[in-house]
């Protein structure tokens, strides 16, 4: 078999691990189930990680580059269509998000479940912040294009607005891993895009 990269072998072993905790949750993602799910050996583990807490910090910033990709510019306008309204293209944006997680419900829980082991050790706090840092970053950027798309204007710090739409995710994620009903959900997202374009000025 070929020599991996250093990049390439930390990047299989996050893929791994993300697999594990989907699947068997983060209480079960040892270092030998990592490997084991990446096919590889403990040595190549400690080549690439110095420890498990390095791997779940990477696995996080892995994980909210990858949902970067769904709120894209040219994916929301591809979603909502030319000449959308703001409402049209937050809605577009919320739900591309509600399909990622109907697509992939394990990959929140996953998620969900790193929040709270961060949350639950000191150390670890700052882990959890950081990633919600990064999930308001995502959401400005996603904001501020929708705003630039359609002309309109934020009467509100765009920072502000962000938070709210990260609570209604936030709540749309764990009412329907627990209800499964997509309906609701449907209604939710048209309601948070409603709501969130009343913060803007339109063109």
């Amino acid at each position: 078999m070929a020599r991996m990269s250093a990049a390439d072998r930390r990047s299989a072993l996050i893929e791994a691990a993300l697999r594990v905790v989907s699947r068997e949750g983060l209480a079960q993602a040892t270092t030998r189930a990592i490997v084991a799910e990446a096919g590889m050996s403990l040595a190549s583990f400690h080549y690439a990680f110095e420890s498990r807490d390095e791997l779940v910090d990477e696995l996080i910033g892995a994980v909210v580059a990858r949902e970067r990709k769904a709120v894209a510019p040219e994916e929301l306008v591809a979603a909502a269509g030319e000449g959308a309204t703001l409402a049209e293209l937050v809605e577009a944006g919320l739900l591309r998000y509600f399909e990622h997680l109907r697509a992939d419900p394990e990959h929140e829980q996953a998620m969900l479940e790193l929040t709270q082991y961060a949350l639950r050790s000191p150390e670890r706090h700052p882990l959890a912040v950081a990633q919600y840092e990064r999930y308001a970053e995502l959401v400005v950027e996603a904001l501020e294009a929708a705003a630039a798309l359609t002309g309109a204007r934020w009467r509100l710090p765009v920072e502000h607005v962000a938070r709210v739409l990260v609570a209604f995710t936030d709540g749309l994620t764990i009412t329907w891993l627990v209800d499964r009903d997509d309906a609701a959900a449907a209604r939710v997202v048209a309601a948070a895009a409603d709501a969130l374009s009343r913060m803007a000025d339109p063109r």
